[in-house]
Parts: C-alpha cells; structure tokens; sequence
C-alpha cells in the first residue's frame, strides 16, 4: 500500500502459541457452573444443553464435541484448543477466550457478545450468525472459514486479520477498527456498516465491489 509516495505497512496479528502439555483425559459426568478445569481432553462428548457459565478452561483441548445450547457465558479458555466443535444455540457471551485456537468448529448462532478475544486464531470450518457485538478482537486471525452473517455490531477490532475466508453479509455498525486487514478474504459481503472501515484495509478489487455501499453512504448518485 502507497500513500504520498511513502509504502504503508498493515501491522499483522499476534497469532497464539498453544503448546499444550500432556493432557489428562477427562471423566466428570457433566460441566458445572464455575467449573475450574486444567490439562484436561475432552473428547467426542455430547455436552449440549450443559451449565458451565463462568468455568475456566486452562490448558484445555475440545475435540469434537457437541455444544447445542451449551451455557457457557462469561467462561474463560486460556491456552486451549477447541478442535472439531459443533452446535447451534451455544451461549459464550462475556467470555474471555486469550490464546485460543477454534479449528474446523461448525457452529450456529452462537453468542460471544461482550466477548474478549486475544491472540485467537479461527481456522477452517463455518459458522453461521457469529454474534461479536459489542465484543473486543485484538490480534485474530479468521483463516479459511466461512462466516456467513458475522455481527460484528458496536466491536472494537484491532490488529485482525480475513486470510483464504469467505465473508457473507457481514454488519459492521458501530464497529471501531485499527489495523483490520481484509484483503485476504475471498468473499467480502458487507449488509451494514460500510462507514466503519475506516481503520480497516481492503484490496483495490474489494474497493470496486464496495463502491455501490460505499456511494450510497455518502449520498453520491452515479448516472450514465
């Protein structure tokens, strides 16, 4: 990117370093409110409709879980992996998630509103209606995913990168944003917000497709 004859850097997104340690499987019967669980696999469960809002998760692996109306609002994952993860309906608004991989999820309606999110990396897999409202990214990386419908409503984003991901009809109102690059989507579709990127960065290809929102913001009419 060139500005005033002067080359333009995007600062890139602390990507998390999760080294787990040996990892002791899991045996309790079901999640708990306040739960405190560490170095522990949890593997091919059926946890849907299970309690564990305000629960920390510390060097913890999901694989292939079930969380269909998981409560797990205001919970805390550091230093975890999530891999394979499926549901729809599950509740994580408020939750702090801090060197987070979430690989190959298939999730629906799930609710990170209010969220916090640091060095997260979002890697393969679909997610369908992600809410982020009012929710804090600081150094994500959404690679080779689909989201379709993202609310990303009132975010504060920075250093955030869309690397090989589609974008379906995303809402960025109210969005603030730093160093957002979104060049690397495949797929930008934007429903709302186009007036909050400012702070972000896309490609001249993405500009073209933008120009129509972009002119309709600003009032500008474009006639033949």
């Amino acid at each position: 990117m060139v500005r005033n004859g002067q080359r333009q850097t995007v600062k890139a997104a602390k990507r998390p370093e999760v080294r787990l340690p040996e990892l002791s499987a899991w045996e309790g019967g079901g999640l708990e409110p306040d739960g405190d669980y560490d170095g522990l696999e949890l593997e091919d469960l059926d946890l849907a409709g299970q309690d564990g809002r305000g629960s920390r998760f510390m060097d913890c692996a999901l694989r292939r879980c079930a969380l269909d109306e998981s409560v797990l609002a205001n919970a805390r994952f550091l230093d975890s992996v999530l891999e394979g993860v499926r549901g729809v309906g599950t509740d994580l608004s408020g939750a702090s998630l801090r060197d987070v991989e979430l690989l190959e999820a298939r999730l629906g309606g799930v609710q990170l509103h209010g969220a916090v999110l640091e060095r997260v990396l979002v890697r393969g897999g679909k997610i369908d209606y992600l809410n982020l409202r009012m929710a804090k990214l600081k150094d994500v990386v959404f690679e080779g995913c689909v989201l379709v419908e993202p609310d990303f409503g009132g975010a504060v984003m920075e250093r955030v990168e869309f690397r090989d991901c589609a974008v379906r009809g995303a809402d960025f109102a109210g969005a603030r944003m730093a160093e957002v690059d979104l060049r690397g989507a495949v797929e930008l579709g934007i429903a709302r917000g186009v007036e909050a990127l400012a702070g972000a960065v896309i490609s001249p290809a993405q500009l073209f497709d933008l120009a129509p929102a972009l002119a309709a913001q600003v009032g500008l009419r474009v006639l033949a």
